[in-house]
């Protein structure tokens, strides 16, 4: 069945969603049952939303970050609008894939990274929360990723990796230590002064999509970790020339096949898991009671927005 001719609703809930990055822009080991359109209370997301299922008839939402024709720069993203649209499906946990630099020499082109620690060096430019003012509240984010899925990935996904260059994937535990991910406003890459600012403070990986996503993703209650693919070494490394567009799409199609290969497993993985509670329920009602604003305080036009969210969260009258 081609994508015009797909169903356009979908009536189960959809409780894994995939989004993808620069270089994947779909699942091709699933196949599709329906294409949505989902309108939300911050607009529309990036790209229509995919949904396939398992053999078991699990499914799987699919979201293309920068559009289906990679159409949106990063800073232009409506990360809110995605966020929304995924949790409204049923969403509990999510697994993004994104292009990144590395910062380290022992992280090679064309290896795989998952991070568990972020520093923002985004600009304010991008909506970082759904909640503004009218009705205040605080996520945490000390643990900015899922620890479990975070896990889950280490653990089962380096043995799918293929290629002829010693391909790794690379963890706190591989690693001995965080690691950690720069996000960056983007869409010029670092100067080199820039880049080795973030190598000297021990960062792994450097990209333009991590943030406000995840921060996002946390206020809706989803666990979300991100699994990044190494197209370069940034602009710290003097040996290498500054990174280039023609480099990292070389990358990025190599990197490709992994990532669907990574993709597939934790697909497989994650299915009982979800079914059986043990991933996707620890932020329940996080924010319930994270809200600061007196409720004769509060926004009435926001607390709609909100209950989109989260129905029966908060009184609108």
């Amino acid at each position: 069945m081609s994508s015009s001719t797909l169903p356009t609703t979908f009536n189960e809930p959809v409780t894994l969603a995939v989004i993808g990055g620069t270089g994947l822009y779909q699942l091709d080991t699933l196949t599709p049952v329906a294409k949505l359109t989902v309108s939300t209370p911050w607009g529309f997301p990036s790209s229509p939303i995919t949904i396939s299922k398992t053999t078991d008839g699990f499914p799987i939402a699919f979201l293309a970050r920068h559009g289906a024709h990679h159409d949106l720069l990063p800073t232009e993203v409506p990360n809110q609008a995605n966020i929304a649209a995924l949790k409204s499906l049923g969403c509990k946990a999510i697994i993004a894939f994104s292009a990144v630099g590395s910062l380290q020499q022992h992280i090679k082109p064309r290896d795989f990274v998952v991070p568990n620690q972020v520093i923002d060096r985004t600009k304010g430019i991008r909506p970082s929360t759904f909640f503004e003012r009218g009705f205040v509240a605080h996520a945490m984010f000390g643990e900015p990723f899922d620890l479990k899925l975070n896990k889950i990935i280490g653990d089962t996904c380096n043995d799918v990796l293929i290629g002829a260059d010693d391909i790794k994937l690379h963890t706190k535990e591989t690693i001995g230590d965080d690691v950690t991910l720069i996000c960056m406003e983007g869409p010029a890459f670092s100067t080199r002064a820039e880049s080795k600012l973030y190598k000297s403070w021990g960062a792994s990986v450097i990209n333009m999509s991590c943030v406000p996503e995840s921060k996002l993703a946390r206020e809706a209650e989803i666990s979300y970790q991100m699994i990044c693919m190494s197209t370069d070494y940034d602009a710290w490394n003097d040996s290498e020339e500054p990174v280039t567009v023609e480099t990292v799409v070389g990358n990025l199609h190599a990197n490709s096949a992994n990532a669907h290969r990574i993709a597939e497993k934790l697909i497989e993985v994650l299915e009982p898991k979800i079914k059986s509670g043990e991933i996707g329920n620890d932020l329940q009602h996080s924010m319930k009671f994270s809200v600061s604003t007196k409720e004769e305080g509060r926004s009435r036009q926001l607390l709609e927005k909100m209950h989109f969210l989260f129905p029966g969260y908060w009184p609108l009258d």
